[in-house]
């Protein structure tokens, strides 16, 4: 006679213990809990046999954005760069932009060229809210004051009021010594 061996049918459920976060790489996190994951048969489980976990996105929704006619623009000019920040009346920055930003480097950031492109990409960034007039306030002493200010007009922001902010002594420290080239 033949004896059959009566094996217990055992289910090849898979077990996890713990809690598995779902972050952007899935396989990664899977691959550290791995150690977590138990068959009752015991054997090891690989990559292929784990489903991948479906990571569902939540959407954002749009923000409607506030209609900004007139406002503010500040334009400081070093020898080095030249910074352009737009705001609304309240002085709540909109856009911002620079010439370092928009691509130039070293000696180039200080040229007056380089001070209109930055003026018309901060301008680009703030067309979207219905920019269209503005207080200009300039400070510094670099070579892309003028140029960004006809920039400015040339875009078709209407220029309401120029204001000089510079900075000047009147008494005070002792100047710096007096640069020779």
């Amino acid at each position: 006679m033949v004896e059959e061996k009566k094996t217990k049918s055992e289910p090849k459920e898979k077990k996890v213990v713990g809690k598995t976060t779902v972050v952007k790489d899935a396989r990664k996190e899977i691959k550290k809990d791995l150690t977590k994951v138990k068959t009752d048969k015991g054997k090891k489980i690989t990559d292929e046999k784990i489903a991948k976990p479906r990571i569902v996105l939540k959407k954002k929704k749009k923000k409607a954005l506030r209609h900004v006619s007139a406002g503010r623009v500040y334009i400081y000019s070093s020898y080095n760069n030249t910074l352009i920040t737009i705001t609304d009346s309240d002085g709540n920055a909109l856009a911002q932009s620079s010439a370092g930003a928009s691509g130039f480097k070293g000696a180039r950031r200080g040229t007056p060229y380089a001070a209109t492109v930055a003026t018309k990409n901060a301008v680009a960034k703030v067309k979207e809210y219905g920019f269209s007039k503005a207080d200009v306030f300039v400070k510094g002493i670099g070579s892309g004051r003028e140029s960004a200010v006809r920039a400015l007009h040339a875009e078709g922001v209407e220029v309401l009021s120029i204001k000089d902010l510079t900075p000047l002594p009147h008494g005070g420290c002792r100047p710096k010594k007096i640069r020779r080239v």
